[in-house]
């Protein structure tokens, strides 16, 4: 559905009529452009929009498919940009993730919202609030979109390195509540946060320095180069969250082993010094007729002796070797 639509005229907001008569008007005066916002929309009111706008048929059928690899691609009249969108979830630490689409052509800007993370309501009424910048036109409007999205990046960068903190102070603490299944959590988390950020660093780059960087304006080059910048940022810290936690997981599971070693030294000096008791008293216990301890009136004693001290020597022994 549609959630806003506008004409802005010199940064100032007008109300939108007709979209396919209000771009014709806008192209004809050379000036302004035309900015629809909708979400989750249906194939009927999609197929009613590409009528209006002609938009390129390739970014259609991305648009349709949904679930696309971020990315900027440009088409000779319009480029289509896929970004994800994501937030985090304090309560269960999750990073939920959701699509944004926009189409950015000659006098129209297409914002397609798939999923509830960063709605996109704020950043409208924020530019509307500083005319000068949507003077600038739809790439305006596309930075201002990228900066937003990535302003949330850093945000959700800042709440992973805190978790990834809490873990790693646990583990190596020896905290027993810290399970595997935690680490590889996070991991997981991490990684769909890369999987939104570090395919958009290689078309960005291209935007700002590369061949498609006549199409931004003098003005505004600076500014998605900061994008670029913040983005980066976002990555570097990224990759190297990853990498971390792999060596945690790693960390954890050699303390599980060397705990495991443990247990089973201390189970098994335990069952040595059990052992010798047993064995001396199986021995007794075989009535023979020709013990020679049978009926001598100190056997019971020197026997009991031998264990108790059988059994202290090889407790001390074990306790030297640190088994016990």
């Amino acid at each position: 559905m549609i959630v806003d639509k506008a004409v802005y005229l010199e940064g100032v907001r007008y109300s939108c009529n007709d979209p396919s008569e209000e771009l014709e008007k806008l192209r004809e005066q050379g000036n302004g452009f035309l900015w629809i916002g909708v979400k989750d929309p249906t194939h009927e009111e999609f197929a009613e929009l590409d009528d209006e706008l002609h938009l390129h048929p390739l970014a259609v059928e991305d648009a349709l498919t949904g679930n696309q690899r971020p990315k900027i691609d440009v088409y000779e009249e319009s480029i289509f940009v896929s970004l994800k969108t994501m937030r985090y979830v304090e309560a269960t630490s999750d990073v939920e993730t959701g699509e944004l689409m926009m189409f950015v052509g000659d006098r129209f800007v297409l914002t397609v919202r798939n999923g509830e993370a960063n709605p996109l309501a704020g950043l409208r009424a924020t530019l509307e609030r500083r005319p000068e910048r949507l003077r600038l036109g739809p790439l305006a409007v596309m930075h201002a979109v990228l900066d937003l999205i990535v302003d949330t990046y850093l945000r959700i960068d800042t709440d992973l390195a805190a978790d990834l903190s809490d873990i790693e102070e646990a583990v190596f603490d020896g905290d027993r509540d810290v399970q595997s299944t935690d680490i590889y959590k996070l991991k997981r988390e991490v990684l769909e946060f890369k999987r939104g950020a570090v395919p958009l660093v290689l078309p960005l780059r291209r935007l700002v320095s590369g061949d498609t960087r006549s199409l931004v304006p003098k003005k505004l080059r600076p500014f998605f180069a900061d994008v670029l910048d913040h983005l980066m940022q976002v990555v570097e810290h990224a990759e190297g969250y990853d990498k971390l936690l792999s060596d945690i997981l790693s960390a954890y599971l050699s303390q599980i082993s060397v705990q495991q070693n443990e247990d089973m030294r201390k189970i098994s000096a335990w069952v040595a010094i059990a052992a010798l008791p047993t064995m001396i008293a199986g021995i007794y216990g075989m009535n023979f007729d020709n013990m020679p301890e049978l009926h001598w009136k100190y056997g019971y004693f020197v026997v009991i002796g031998v264990i108790v001290t059988a059994c202290v020597g090889l407790y001390t022994l074990f306790r030297r070797a640190d088994w016990l």
